[in-house]
């Protein structure tokens, strides 16, 4: 077994949990992907790229999960849509492959000329997403910032009187 075919094979979701996942409705899903996306990327979205976008229905679709996300630009945001029969654009990959290029650790050229992420549809929309992203200045996603101690702390810097040993307590 080559390498590369062993590195994916472990950074896939495993079958159960995929399963599961496959299962939950999409649109809550597509609801907070839009939610990430209009807070990270609404604001710098360039306005030639924004009338690009205008109404084109997209789909993230990750492989592994067994889960689609769709969406589309509406006017000024990124807006949730429920499951559509066809879209303009699809993006898919696994979701290691999705987080890696989260964390900035892949470029998007790299994982589709490797076979790990492919775009479905209108290929010029696809090139004007790819080049619009590489030209953001997107903060890189530190899943050390999410973890439970981390979010409890900066809970804690808001609201002292929620630290440990506060007399008050949560309220």
């Amino acid at each position: 077994m080559n390498d590369t075919f062993a590195q994916t094979q472990r950074h896939t979701v495993p079958l159960p949990l995929a399963a599961m996942l496959s299962r939950l409705p999409p649109y809550p899903g597509s609801l907070l992907l839009v939610a990430g996306l209009n807070l990270v990327l609404a604001r710098q979205l360039p306005a030639d790229v924004a009338e690009r976008l205008q109404g084109q229905r997209i789909r993230i679709h990750v492989r592994d999960a067994g889960l689609k996300f769709d969406f589309a630009w509406q006017r000024t945001a990124f807006r949730a849509s429920t499951p559509q029969p066809a879209t303009e654009l699809t993006l898919s990959a696994n979701a290691h492959d999705f987080l890696r290029l989260a964390q900035r650790l892949d470029d998007p050229d790299t994982l589709f000329f490797n076979r790990r992420l492919s775009m479905e549809g209108d290929t010029e929309l696809g090139l004007v997403v790819k080049n619009a992203l590489d030209a953001l200045e997107l903060p890189v996603f530190d899943f050390a910032q999410w973890a439970p101690s981390a979010v409890l702390s900066r809970l804690r810097q808001l609201r002292p009187s929620w630290a440990p040993g506060s007399r008050h307590g949560p309220r």
